[in-house]
C-alpha cells in the first residue's frame, strides 16, 4: 500500500518558522544569563516550551497538517506565552 502523502500548509510553516525563531532568541538570551543559578531557573522553565515545540515540529514533518495541528501550535503559544509572563527576559 503506498505510503499516504502529507498535507502542506504554507501559513502553518510560517507560524512554525516563526516559533523556532522565538525558542532561539529566548535560549540565547537565558545562555546569557551570568548567574548559574538563575540561568539554570530559566532554562527548566524554559525546557517546557522547547518540548511543546518539538512536538509541534515532529509532528508537522511526520503527518503534514492535520487535525491535532491546531491544538498542537495552540499548546505552544500558551507555553510560551505562560513562561513570557512569568519570567523577565
Amino acid at each position: 500500500m503506498p505510503k499516504k502523502r502529507r498535507k502542506l500548509n504554507k501559513d502553518f510553516e510560517r507560524e512554525i518558522y516563526s516559533s523556532k525563531k522565538n525558542v532561539e532568541l529566548v535560549l540565547a538570551k537565558i545562555y546569557d544569563i551570568d548567574d548559574e543559578d538563575i540561568q539554570k531557573e530559566y532554562m527548566s522553565a524554559f525546557n517546557e516550551v522547547v518540548c511543546l515545540y518539538d512536538e509541534l515540529k515532529e509532528d508537522y514533518e511526520k503527518l503534514g497538517f492535520n487535525d491535532n495541528s491546531e491544538k498542537r501550535l495552540s499548546n505552544y503559544k500558551d507555553g510560551y506565552n505562560l513562561f513570557e509572563s512569568e519570567f523577565e527576559i
